[in-house]
């Protein structure tokens, strides 16, 4: 969940991390530091809280160099503090050491080490790393982190300098995931491609148990044996632009903004594109059953996409999520499909799922949106979709994404298994294609949301209600709206109201209300009436008519579509929703506390 930039070339390091630093920050971070190579030894400057303290630090105490470290500390072990910030030194001051990560055995190893004499001055696993790497170094590096990882259990990605090789940075990887950028002023390591964006898009994806050694003049890697492996360089199709924010106040808002163009390119590629291909090589046919596992809002997606597959393939599907499912002991086997969701395709939970899937034989297929990452390479199968790098913490547009590449897949898979017919697919295909210009419909009135939002700022607590794809959705809204206005926020089934939750209902509470699956109107406006007349306001979103209730009541219509895809346009009000009460409550909203974009530690 922490993030990594390294360099070493011919400029100077420091303005180079500080910037990839801060084009991790999305990760999540509570703390920050670099430390620099020179011809005197390591140079260390470390500060808890955000990068702007930490510049001030480094204003205060200057750095230079050709080659550094830096990180983005998300807190595991120790509390957030100057002391327990990367880098981390060994007590000689000759390995410096950043870790992304958990070390399970680093007590063990803190203990061993202590019996030898060394002092530990953090509370963090990590430190354990620099200090072992220090006790094994006999003047050969390389051979000292293939010493290290074999000693290491647990997950880490690690960028390693050595005061004696100052013209050497190493990299090591083990179920966290480490980019190799290069580009013609010198080499990177990264956690994620966002980092490197602004000075190359060529870059290698470390593998497990890889070793790279890079130098200014070009990089090398090698498995733990010290046998050289050969990689081939990837090119990143994203535009630098991208990971700007190109005039909007924050990342979220640029981002739901940028829905519309992702959608068509999600579409087209999976209509005609390469995702295209992917889809036609699978045999629905094959399947008795099928299990979707993910986490956050991943895992939301995966259970509108329940209602969708389950009414359009009239096969069982299960709706995990990730996190249970690898201890759970599942019923699959290979007649089993299971489809993971993330948007980094490095989720630590949805690859432990993704592996114990494989290993009871059933077969896996990815939704992911970045190339070369753990789960698009070690799935059988894998759809990419277009959403481009997305910054802030809290997901709109690869959600979005997410749910039209399950549309597709829905549609694909009713033909082959001859639930539709090529006309009803094509029917429904040319619903999926009209989404983007809805969205843009919506998006164009975003006034209307943005005002209702500005009455909303001083509620304690929030439900959203909706029946059938429309509770599937509702989970994502009442997601959205508690991580980054910090407003407590729940989602219910509208018929569950009456066993609990209604007893939680007084005066002006708000409850939002999904109202689009057509049948269901009379029981979805029979569970709002229920809570106006307890003295909630209601939110309506949906175009069944309505009374307003005295006022009590605001709707907010959405362009007509197929039903099943309705959860595609509800959910950009329910993101405009949360981001605007956010804003008016002047919080951080692409970086909510204690959140981070990838969680690749359990």
């Amino acid at each position: 969940m922490c993030g990594i930039i390294g360099y070493i070339g011919n400029q100077d390091a420091v303005p180079i991390i500080v910037e990839g630093l801060k084009k991790l920050e999305y990760r999540g971070y509570d703390s920050a530091g670099l430390a620099v190579c020179g011809a005197d030894g390591f140079s260390v400057v470390k500060q808890k809280g955000r990068l702007d303290a930490l510049e001030i630090r480094l204003k205060q105490q200057p750095l230079s160099g050709f080659a550094g470290i830096g990180h983005t500390r998300w807190a595991t072990h120790g509390e957030p503090s100057d002391v327990n910030s990367h880098p981390h030194v060994g007590q000689q001051n000759r390995i410096a050491v950043v870790h992304n990560g958990i070390i399970e055995n680093y007590q063990e190893i803190k203990e061993y080490l202590q019996q030898k004499g060394v002092t530990f001055h953090s509370q963090t696993d990590s430190e354990v790393i620099a200090q072992l790497a220090e006790y094994y170094y006999d003047k050969e590096l390389i051979k000292t982190v293939v010493k290290l990882s074999r000693r290491l259990e647990g997950s880490y990605a690690l960028g390693i300098m050595c005061a004696a090789h100052p013209d050497v940075l190493v990299a090591v990887k083990k179920d966290n995931p480490l980019i190799i950028g290069v580009s013609a002023h010198g080499h990177f390591i990264a956690s994620d491609i966002p980092a490197v964006l602004k000075h190359t898009n060529q870059v290698y994806y470390l593998e497990d148990n890889e070793i790279a050694v890079l130098t200014a003049q070009g990089v090398q890697f090698f498995n733990t044996e010290l046998e050289t492996v050969s990689k081939k360089i990837e090119t990143v199709s994203w535009n630098p632009e991208a990971a700007e924010k190109g005039g909007y106040p924050h990342f979220m808002l640029k981002e739901i903004m940028e829905q519309p163009q992702i959608l068509k390119d999600t579409i087209a590629n999976l209509l005609s594109g390469k995702g295209a291909e992917v889809m036609q090589q699978i045999d629905i046919k094959k399947f008795t059953r099928v299990c979707i596992t993910a986490c956050g809002s991943a895992y939301n997606a995966g259970l509108v996409a329940k209602y969708v597959f389950e009414r359009l393939l009239r096969l069982p599907v299960e709706v995990e999520t990730a996190s249970e499912f690898r201890y759970k002991d599942a019923i699959i086997d290979e007649q089993s499909m299971v489809i993971l969701i993330s948007q980094s395709g490095e989720t630590a939970d949805t690859i432990a799922a993704m592996r114990e899937a494989k290993r009871k034989g059933a077969f896996t297929l990815s939704i992911v949106n970045v190339v070369g990452s753990t789960l698009s390479k070690e799935s059988d199968v894998c759809i990419y979709t277009a959403a481009g790098p997305e910054i802030a913490v809290a997901t709109t547009k690869a959600f979005s994404a997410q749910l039209t590449a399950l549309y597709l897949l829905a549609v694909r898979f009713a033909v082959g298994l001859g639930r539709l017919t090529p006309t009803q697919a094509k029917q429904y295909i040319g619903q999926i294609q009209s989404i983007p210009k809805k969205v843009a419909e919506i998006l164009q009135e975003v006034d209307t949301v943005q005002r209702y939002a500005a009455a909303c700022v001083g509620y304690k607590s929030v439900f959203f209600i909706g029946r059938n794809l429309d509770y599937a959705i509702a989970t994502e809204g009442s997601l959205k709206l508690k991580e980054i206005s910090y407003i407590h926020s729940e989602a219910y089934a509208g018929g569950e109201l009456k066993h609990g939750t209604i007893s939680l209902i007084e005066d002006n509470t708000l409850v939002v209300t999904l109202a689009t699956v057509e049948k269901l109107y009379p029981k979805i406006l029979s569970n709002a009436e229920q809570v106006l007349s307890r003295g909630a306001r209601v939110l309506w979103i949906g175009n069944a008519q309505t009374d307003d209730y005295g006022g009590r009541l605001v709707q907010l219509r959405l362009p007509p579509i197929e039903e099943l895809f309705a959860p595609s346009l509800s959910v950009i009000v329910l993101q405009l929703f949360a981001y605007y009460i956010a804003a008016n409550k002047g919080l951080d909203i692409d970086k909510p506390r204690n959140l981070a974009k990838s969680v690749t530690v359990e």
